[in-house]
């Protein structure tokens, strides 16, 4: 399946869910991930959004719904997908998309993000998600040609401070100045009240990760209620 930026109409008000677990955790293994996907496609996601390359291989084998694939390479600064290398090898591990590091931030490689995002489309067939930060962050990201834009980095970057909740004011902004592209909601979304806010406040589609699928997380949030 070759997912088209007008297969992107598919996504509208749906739930993109990400299954990402982190290292050193017991789920960290690309087969549980793609067996927490599926169960998830079974709930209702629309699409799924997983890290790493073997990850990306085997949630493809386990899901017939458009992936999401990224590589983390870091911790600090630009580490989503951070350049061309690790974006092009997340598309021919078959992801549908590929989620990039979409802030103005430069970039390991030197590319710009124009340029990784041209080579991206030159070389594959996958679309690309710019994680971003700001308003200022979305707005060069459409220009350069990005499928998709998220408020992932949102609280994560210094220019915004990092709100408890989805960041609501940033996507009405994004929405409301009315760029034409596919605003993807991402960020500390952990309730399904907040889902619904997202997506009143201007919203194509949203992404909920940890509250769905990182049980270290969701039992933390219950103790912490229990014995806080």
């Amino acid at each position: 399946m070759i997912l088209t930026p007008e297969g992107l109409e598919a996504l509208r008000s749906q739930l993109i869910v990400s299954c990402q677990a982190y290292p050193g955790e017991p789920m960290r293994d690309p087969r549980t991930t793609g067996q927490v996907a599926a169960s998830a496609v079974i709930g209702g996601a629309a699409a799924i959004r997983v890290q790493g390359l073997a990850d990306v291989q085997f949630t493809r084998t386990a899901v017939e719904v458009p992936v999401i694939g990224l590589w983390k390479d870091g911790h600090d600064g630009v580490f989503i997908t951070p350049t061309l290398r690790h974006a092009l090898a997340v598309a021919n591990a078959g992801a549908h998309v590929v989620a990039i590091d979409g802030t103005r931030r430069a970039r390991p490689d030197g590319l710009s993000l124009k340029q990784t995002i041209d080579g991206l489309h030159a070389e594959t067939h996958a679309l690309v998600m710019a994680d971003c930060g700001s308003y200022a962050d979305a707005a060069a990201a459409v220009d350069a040609g990005a499928d998709l834009i998220g408020t992932t980095l949102a609280g994560y970057t210094g220019e915004r401070p990092k709100t408890d909740g989805p960041d609501l004011e940033l996507l009405a902004e994004i929405a409301g100045a009315g760029l034409g592209t596919p605003l993807i909601a991402e960020g500390r979304i952990h309730t399904p009240a907040q889902a619904r806010q997202a997506l009143d406040a201007g919203a194509f589609a949203v992404v909920v990760g940890t509250a769905i699928t990182h049980p270290a997380s969701i039992t933390g949030w219950f103790k912490g209620a229990m014995h806080g």
